[in-house]
Formats: structure tokens, sequence, C-alpha cells
């Protein structure tokens, strides 16, 4: 039996979306918010930084240790296997801090550059990636920075010259979360976010899963720094697949399904 309910998965194929409620506990939620609030007080010391300034760090794995957890949390992490399998890779771990700014436009997107665009799965399909994107933030109300996506745009293509109007078309919707939820969906969706009109700073972090077959997003090769604290799971999901050979990023290691299952972990990371 599947972590998800049925309507989960209606909505995935359907809607190309997902909203996990309270993913995150509190006390997750305030560390990692005192983790990002400490970055983001450092990022705004340096020069030509505003007090509208987005703070936007990649591959955050490697600066702490907090946001390594999150790489197999044990609540979103076997969602992440059932919607796209075990032969996968982190590929992208990042801090966003977007601070009140009611002149912002916004923006609509999908992933993956200019290829990845014309790209469009199947609903029997496997995706060709999965995000999930942590909020750190209470957005109940709208207009606040909030993530907003377009509800079955991953069936659609995204239009060359953009989107007129952006995260503003009629059929976008601004998710209207609490700290500590997540919102799941795939490359093809078409997603950005909103101006930010409130009085307080919008927190996410967005954790990016794909195929091994796939470049990693924000890193070429993570460092043995990075490698000595992860398990052996979180080591394969960030490239260990051991010695190297024509065809190892397609043909996964035999023990892959076992290490992402976790039953070879020794823990000997974190």
């Amino acid at each position: 039996m599947g972590i998800l309910t049925t309507d989960q998965r209606k909505q995935w194929k359907t809607e190309g979306y997902i909203v996990l409620k309270g993913v995150l506990s509190p006390n997750e939620v305030e560390a990692l918010t005192a983790t990002v609030d400490a970055m983001d007080a450092e990022f705004r010391k340096g020069e030509n930084v505003t007090a509208d300034s987005v703070f936007d760090k990649r591959n955050v794995m490697e600066d702490n240790d907090i946001f390594v957890d999150l790489m197999d949390h044990p609540v979103t992490f076997p969602i992440v296997r059932e919607l796209i399998g075990d032969f996968i890779q982190l590929s992208m771990s990042e801090v966003i801090v977007r601070p009140p700014n009611p002149k912002d436009q916004g923006y609509l997107h999908t992933d993956g550059g200019q290829a990845m665009r014309t790209i469009r799965v199947s609903r029997s399909s496997s995706p060709l990636q999965v995000k999930i994107h942590y909020f750190l933030t209470d957005l109940e109300r709208p207009d606040s920075g909030n993530f907003t996506i377009v509800p079955g745009s991953h069936n659609r293509t995204f239009p060359e010259t953009g989107v007129k109007d952006g995260p503003y078309i009629p059929e976008a919707v601004q998710l209207c979360v609490k700290a500590g939820d997540a919102a799941v969906f795939p490359h093809a969706l078409w997603h950005g976010v909103v101006a930010n009109r409130s009085e307080q700073p919008r927190k996410t972090l967005i954790y990016c899963y794909s195929h091994q077959c796939f470049r990693p997003f924000d890193y070429e090769k993570a460092s043995p720094e990075l490698m000595e604290r992860c398990t052996p799971r979180q080591r394969r999901l960030i490239g260990d697949i051991g010695d190297w050979k024509p065809g190892s990023y397609f043909y996964s290691p035999g023990d892959q399904e076992k290490l992402i299952n976790g039953e070879d972990e020794d823990h000997s990371g974190l």
C-alpha cells in the first residue's frame, strides 16, 4: 500500500501538485528558521544588498547539517520514493528569503531550462523530477509572496515567450499554507511566486529529486566534507555510486533499492 491517499494520487495526476500539511514539526520549523535567519542576516551585511533583496542560496547542505537531515526526511522522503522511485539523486537544496516588496512582478516558469520545458510525461509515467517546497512562514493570506501554481498545467505547453501577467493569470492559485507545510510538484507544472505585499519576509526551502541519469541542479560534485557527514543512503543520494565505469549513472549499483530503503544504514554519519 502506498503512503499517499487515493485523493492525493488523483490530484497529483490531474492537477500536478500536492500540499502536505504539517510535515515539519514545530521544533523542526523553529530550528530551521533560526538557521535561515542567521544566513539571511549575514547576507544582508553584503554590499549592494537592499531591504527588498531576495536571499537565494543553493546547495545549502554544504553549509549546515540541519539541511542534510531534510535530504531523506522520514515524512517526505517516502512520498518522494512513491512518486519517482528509488533510482534517484538529490539534485538541489535551496534556501529562499523573500522580503516585503509590493513592486515585485512575480513570475511563472517550468523547471529544467529550454529542453525540459518541451517535455511532459504521461499519467502512467514516472516524473522526471519531484520538488518539495517547505514553508517556514505562515502564508495564510494571498499576496504574501505565496508560492503560486497553475493546476493541470503540467499537461500543457509552456510558452517560449513566458506568460503575460505571470502569476496573476486567472487560473493561477496562490497556496495559502502554514509553517511546516510543504508543496510537492513535478518539473512541468507552471509555478512561481507573487509579490510579497505583507509585512513579513517569506522563508522557504526547496529540495529537488531527479533520476540518477540527470546532472545535479546546483552542484557539480558533493565535497568530501559533506560526504563524511552523511549516512550511506544520503551519500548515495548525492553521488556516491562507488567506482565509476561507463553507464554508471544509467544503471544503478545492485544495492540501490536496499540502500534507498535504509536497510544498510550504519548511522555513522549524522
